[in-house]
Formats: C-alpha cells, structure tokens, sequence
C-alpha cells in the first residue's frame, strides 16, 4: 500500500514538473513569437488601395483605373445575405470566438497528422480574425511560426476591435480573383452588380472564393465552381439563413458570370477617358491614380460624345471609301474550323457594329461570310458560329484603289471578294435606315484619320473628344496630341488682331498678286489665292475672310504687323510663340484641334479668357473636393438659415479679357457669313446660327472646320498621320472634307435647341452697308445691303481707301531698312506659300 502511495505522489510530483515545464515552454513560446509580432494598431487607420472611377456630366461610368481592383465598402453597407455566406463560407463561429477557433484547429491538427508524408497542403483553421491578421501583417508563409503568430494576432486584435470592425477589414481585403479585391468590386467583376443586387447563389459564389479564387474559376472549373457554390448554399441554409425553398432555387440556378471591361465603360468615350487618367496621372502621381479612391466628374456629355463619334467616323469612311478599295485585311484558311482561326485575328473592339469576319463562299450576286466568335471569360473561343451575306448592294462602292485613279464599279460580288479574304461587315440598311436581315455591307478600315473637340464656350468644358478612328487601333489622340497647321481657319485670329486695333470690318484691302522680297537672299514669295490667278481688286475685310482671300490677309499681317498677330495667337492660346514670317497668317504653323476650339470658344463668349478642361470635379476617398474647375465667385451662396428675401446670388467673373467683346461680335459676324456665303455653305444646312471658318493647308494635307454657335464650339480636322495631300482642287477643301462632318454634328447637337441669335453687345452700332464695297448706304437703298457691326467712333467709309496699293515699281516689296530684321514682322520663310 506503501508503494502504491509513495508511486503515485511521485506520479504526481513528475505530473506536475512537467505540467510545469509545458507551461514555461509554452509561455516561451509565446514570449518568443511576441517579440518580432507587427503592430496591430495599423489597423485602425488602416487605408486600402482603391480604385479611382471616373464618370460622365450624366453620373455614367466612363472608366476605373486601379492596381487592385477594390470600392471599399463599410460594414452597414454591406446587406446581410453577403455577410451570412461570408460567414457559411469560412467562419460561422465568427461573433462567438475570442479569435481562434479551438475545435477547428483540433480538427485540422487531426488532418495533418493523417496526410503527414503525402505533400499535401495542410487545412487551415484560421478564423476571420486569423485571415485580416495573415493579410494585413504576415506573409503567406505555410509554416508552424507564421500560424502562432497569427494566433497570437487575432486575440490581441479580438480584444481592440469590434467584430463588425474585423469583418469589414475581411469583406474588404480579400482576393476574389479577376483581379478582384474586397466583395463590392468582385460583384461588378463577376455579375456587373452592386452588392445589394446579389442573388443568393451569387454570393455563395463570392464566399465560395477566398481560399482558391483561380481553382474556382467560372468558366474554366465551372462543375467545380458550382459544386463549392453549392457547398455555401447548403451551409447556409443548415445555419437558418435562408429557407429551403430559396436554397434548392439558388442550387439550380446556373452560374453565369459578366466579363466587365475594365476600360472606358461610355461607349466611344475612349479618348477622352485616356486623356482624364493622364491628367489626374500628371497632377496627383501613379500612387494617388492607381490607389487613392478618387471620384472623377468629368465634363463628358455621353449623348453629345456618341453625336460627335459617329458623324466624325461616317466622314472619315465616306472619304476613305471614295479613294477606293484596298483588298482584304488578310488570307485564312478556310478548311477545318474557321471561327478557331479567325478569332486569331486581332480585331478592333470599340467599332461596333462593325466585326470581323472571313468570307467563305462567292457568288455573283453575294457572298457567304462568317463572323469571328466571341471569347468567353476564360479566354476559350465561343462553339457558337454565325454567318452572314454580303450582296451586291454592300459592294458597290468598292472599286479597286489604283493611285489616284480609281477602278469600275463593281457588277459582281467576286469581283471585290475571294474565299478566305477577312474583312469588316455591319449590317445593310435600306434608305429607311432599317437594318436587312442577315445581308451585310463590306467595310475597310480608314487609312485618313483626324479628330474632333466639342466645347462649352462660356467655360471650356470639353463635352465630347474624338481623338481618331478607333482608340483601339491607335491610342495617339489627335485631338490633342497632333500638332497640324490650321491653314485658313487661323485667319479669324489676324482679322480679330486688325478689328481690335482699328480696323473694321468695311476696311477695303488689295486683293491682286503680290510679291515680298523676303530678303537675306531668300527670293521672292509670291502667295496666291486658291483660285489662283483670279483676283477680284479692292475687296472689304468681311468679303475677304468669306472668300478666305490669301493676299488680302497677307497684306493685312503686313499692315498691322507680325508681332500684333503673334501676341493675338498668344493670348488666345493657338501658339506659344510665332515666329513673324508673313506666311503663319495663312496658318503655316501647327497647333491642336483643343487649342483651336479653346480660341474660338473666346471668340463665342465675348472675348473671356477659358481654360480648357476635362474635369469638373476631383474627390478624395473621403468625398471631401480637392478640385474643381469653376473658380467663379459666388456671392450670397451660403446665406445663412436659408431665404429671407436677400439679394439673389451673383456669380463675380474675374477671367482675363483677351479680346474686346465689340470685336468678338465683329468677327462672329464676319465668319457667319463665312458660313451664309462663303467656303462654308454646307454648314447652312443647320438651319441655326452658326459661325466659323474652314482651313486647307499646302497641298491639301490637312482640311478644317472651326465654328460655334451661340452655345456649343466645335473643331474638325481630317489628314493621315503621315501626311500626304488628301486631293485635288475642290474635292479636297474645308469646306468640303470638314464641314460636311461639322454640320452633321451640329444638326444632331442642335436639333431640339431654338434659333437664338448671337447676342449684340452694348455699344456696337448696326449701319447698313453696300455689301460689295462697304460703303454707308443710301437713304431708301436697299438691294446689295446688309448691316454691319461698327464700333463707337467708327463708322463706314464715305469714299475708298484701299490699304496694299502697289509702289511704283509694282512690287509689294519690304523696304531695304527692313529686310535685314526677322523681328520687324516683314520677314518671309522661303517654301510657305500657297495656303488657302
């Protein structure tokens, strides 16, 4: 009995030595990971990286730019269907532990010791808490030591932070795959959704992600994907979170997924949006862009941009089939599967309704085409096959490109088309504009390009960009980034430099040959008309600019000076500097389509300086605004409790004027008779009041239009990135190319707005003038006469006075005293005539 005392008390004794021991090894351990544990209190200040959005005037999307796709989402905001499968998913137990999950570490520890020597991964315990610690803290690491400290973590944590605190950490962190971080950017990812749409299958499949996001991949793993959803499902519906009845409806409900495009979301809003990032790029750096959460309000108007879109492109095409066509894109292989090896093909995505297809059979009167199929999310090629027919019809103006002739018309389909020609094809409409089912028309893809900037002209803000033809083909905007002379669309900015200092619009200049000496040995410059050789003697600046008369401006930059020109240039931004060649008065500079809107938005508004920008408002993630374009003062805005009868609020403009608002009016009235009688006719069509001047520069490379009416600028050009004439004589004007296009749009952008005048401002006198001479009119006459804009002090003249007379000898020439200074405004670059 003895012995069995004396063994069990020395039972007992080693017992509790090693108890002991186990404790102190334990608080060791502990002792030892909590040392180099990180600082937890990170977590309370924690900011993570959130995408910036950018919208349109209307609220649209127009795009999301973002290293890690993430909205960060609070906890009340988040309903509680997403946060119960969350919890179904991996951590029902969550409001009830302390941090660790005790029962489901001994069952993963049970687990490990079964598959020990197999290589396979161990099954984590970790409880949420554990997740937000390994996330935000710790490394992936599989490792005993990475799964102490993380415990560790998640108690301390537990004890600092609410729970609803750790699960928004959680919902918000979390890696859902396709580039998805947090459950508010993962439902847009997969189901183009906020989170309060989600069904309930939808966000079991959200919780069924966290731990294999790439295994359970929608399209790639579908069965298994479904088999983890339902997995959720059931696990929800065991907790008492949803009833049976929506749990066997959401097991049967497919798994279908929407493959969200991760750039511009506004259809043909491409250029502008690239233009917006590299701003918000340029002002804030890469970090507060990509991460920083900012709320974009762009000056987009998404009805206008679709306007200015399609009739920029309907231009560009109806130009670039009129040069005839060049064949087809490419030859395939027609045996075998043909959708496999066209999908192959790269095709442009932002020209719809545009797409891709093969031809696969010809005949005379059609020929059989099949589309390119689409790709599915996991990047496999659609099993879906779609044809079509290109009849006769959708041919016709597809004669064969030979130089600057061009080939028949066509009078059968396989006289333009072969098998295994890839081509573009959209559908044929009849002249009601009905599409023709399954018939297709023959497209190529434009080699002439240009671009187009719609503005508000009494602020800047740009309201629609095309920056070329398919941003897709090329990101180059030439909207803001091709720098083309403006050729006679610049002359409103020399007339405007003569109207401010003097001059008016009755001044009679020469129109007759001339020739400058340009002196240093240089020769003779001997600008013409674009109707060379017909000169028409004594002709009144507003004849001029509606003829756009090239030796009449010439003489006028003479008159005046190029210096007086190049500050005008200057302040209404065209240039930075010009030199003071003559021929930069006929536009031999280059400058942007943005810079030529933004000049004659001041021409529109009276003569007020406008920036021009694509940003109304930038927000911080916080909504607090760190900028806004609208610097105005607004007096009596924030009267305090509210109206009590006080003045009404006024709005303190303190923008530059650069031109007197008088002269503004003048030269807005010279160029809408540009647009009544002048080389831009076909603008009439409006039906509204329009003004503006086209261009065509040396050669005919690049054509123009600028105009605006009283509320909306616009700017057109059209040439190839390389230049090179886009033809001969009339066919290859302003008037012709460009301001086609502009009236288009302006028919469009205008239709439902009413017929308002420009406004006349206080102080300039209307007198009716000879239309042909300038001269006052007599009392009773009538007919040959219009009313003219004349300042206080000016009025028409009573007799001629012509300014460009020749000297005795003939010339036009520059006095010697002058030919040995550039500065003077007198010197000529030799090989720039012949603008127009």
């Amino acid at each position: 009995m003895r012995l069995l005392v004396r063994f069990m008390g020395f039972l007992f004794a080693a017992g509790t030595v090693v108890f002991l021991v186990g404790v102190g090894a334990v608080a060791g351990l502990i002792w030892h990971f909590s040392k180099d544990l990180p600082d937890y209190s990170q977590l309370q200040d924690y900011e993570p990286p959130v995408m910036t959005r950018v919208h349109a005037v209307d609220g649209s999307l127009l795009g999301e730019y973002a290293k890690e796709r993430r909205l960060y989402l609070p906890i009340q905001a988040v309903p509680k269907l997403v946060i119960n499968a969350f919890l179904a998913a991996e951590d029902k137990n969550f409001y009830e532990h302390g941090g660790i999950d005790y029962t489901g570490m001994a069952r993963a520890g049970l687990l490990y010791l079964q598959n020990y020597g197999s290589n396979r991964r161990p099954q984590g315990a970790s409880t949420i808490t554990q997740q937000v610690a390994k996330n935000f803290l710790l490394t992936n690491e599989v490792s005993f030591a990475r799964k102490i400290k993380e415990a560790l973590l998640a108690m301390r944590i537990e004890k600092t932070y609410s729970k609803d605190k750790i699960l928004e950490l959680y919902l918000n962190e979390i890696y859902l795959g396709l580039g998805a971080y947090g459950i508010a950017a993962a439902s847009l990812v997969y189901f183009d959704k906020s989170v309060n749409e989600l069904t309930v299958a939808e966000a079991a499949y959200l919780a069924a992600l966290p731990k294999m996001p790439a295994t359970l991949h929608p399209v790639r793993n579908r069965d298994r994907a479904i088999e983890r959803r339902n997995y959720v499902i059931d696990r929800l519906q065991e907790n008492g979170w949803i009833k049976q009845a929506d749990a066997e409806k959401a097991r049967k409900e497919p798994l279908v997924v929407t493959n969200r495009s991760n750039g511009a979301h506004t259809f043909a809003g491409e250029y502008f949006a690239e233009e917006v990032r590299r701003d918000i790029f340029e002002r804030y750096g890469e970090k507060k862009l990509y991460e920083g959460g900012l709320s974009v309000r762009t000056t987009l108007d998404p009805k206008i941009q679709v306007m200015a879109r399609k009739t920029m492109v309907a231009g560009l095409v109806n130009y670039d089939e009129q040069q005839g066509y060049r064949g087809a894109i490419s030859k395939l292989d027609i045996s075998g599967d043909w959708g496999v090896k066209l999908a192959e093909i790269k095709s442009l995505s932002d020209i719809s309704p545009w797409r891709m297809a093969v031809v696969l059979e010809t005949s005379d009167q059609s020929a059989r085409i099949g589309f390119q199929p689409n790709r599915e999310l996991g990047g496999a090629v659609s099993k879906q096959r779609e044809t079509g027919l290109v009849t006769l019809d959708g041919v016709r103006w597809a004669r064969a490109a030979q130089g600057n002739a061009k080939g028949k018309t066509p009078t059968s389909v396989a006289q333009v088309l072969q098998p295994g020609d890839v081509i573009y094809a959209d559908p044929l409409y009849t002249k009601e504009g009905q599409p023709v089912e399954g018939q297709y028309r023959l497209r190529q893809i434009p080699e002439v390009s240009g671009a187009m900037v719609v503005m508000d002209p009494w602020t800047g803000r740009v309201l629609a960009m095309v920056g070329g033809f398919s941003f897709d083909q090329s990101q180059f905007n030439r909207a803001t980034q091709a720098y083309r002379q403006p050729g006679s669309s610049f002359k409103p900015i020399v007339y405007s430099a003569a109207l401010d200092n003097g001059y008016t619009p009755s001044t009679v200049v020469l129109d007759a040959p001339i020739e400058i000496d340009q002196g240093q040995g240089a020769g003779v410059w001997r600008p013409e008309n674009f109707s060379a050789n017909k000169y028409q003697g004594p002709v009144t600046l507003r004849n001029a600019l509606r003829q756009s008369l090239n030796t009449v401006t010439v003489r006028l930059a003479q008159d005046i000076g190029m210096p007086l020109i190049g500050e005008y240039a200057r302040r209404f931004g065209v240039y930075d500097e010009l030199p003071n060649y003559l021929s930069y008065a006929l536009g031999a500079g280059e400058t942007t389509a943005m810079r030529m809107v933004t000049a004659y938005s001041m021409l529109a508004n009276g003569g007020r300086r406008v920036k021009p920008t694509l940003i109304d408002r930038i927000q911080d993630r916080y909504g607090h605004t760190i900028f806004k374009h609208d610097q105005r003062e607004c007096r009596g805005c924030d009267a305090p409790g509210g109206w009590k009868n006080q003045p009404e609020p006024q709005l303190i403009d303190r923008r530059e004027q650069v031109l007197d608002s008088m002269t503004a009016y003048q030269i807005t009235e010279l160029m809408e008779g540009v647009v009544q009688a002048g080389t831009a006719t076909v603008v009439r069509e409006v039906g509204k009041p329009i003004a503006g001047k086209t261009g065509t520069t040396n050669e005919a490379k690049d054509a123009w239009f600028v105009g605006f009416s009283p509320d909306i600028a616009v700017a057109i050009y059209m040439g190839y990135d390389k230049p090179r004439p886009l033809g001969k004589g009339n066919a290859a004007t302003g008037g012709h190319l460009a301001a086609p296009i502009a009236r288009d749009f302006l028919k469009l952008a205008l239709a439902d707005k009413p017929a308002v005048p420009f406004k006349v401002p206080a102080g300039i006198k209307l007198i009716r003038v000879v239309a042909k001479t300038g001269m006052r009119a007599g009392p009773g006459e009538t007919g040959g006469t219009i009313l003219e804009a004349f300042k206080p002090g000016t009025a028409p003249p009573d007799n001629y006075s012509v300014i460009g007379v020749a000297d005795a000898d003939g010339r036009m020439g520059v006095p010697a005293s002058q030919q040995q200074q550039p500065d003077s405004g007198f010197f000529m670059r030799p090989g720039t005539g012949g603008l127009y």
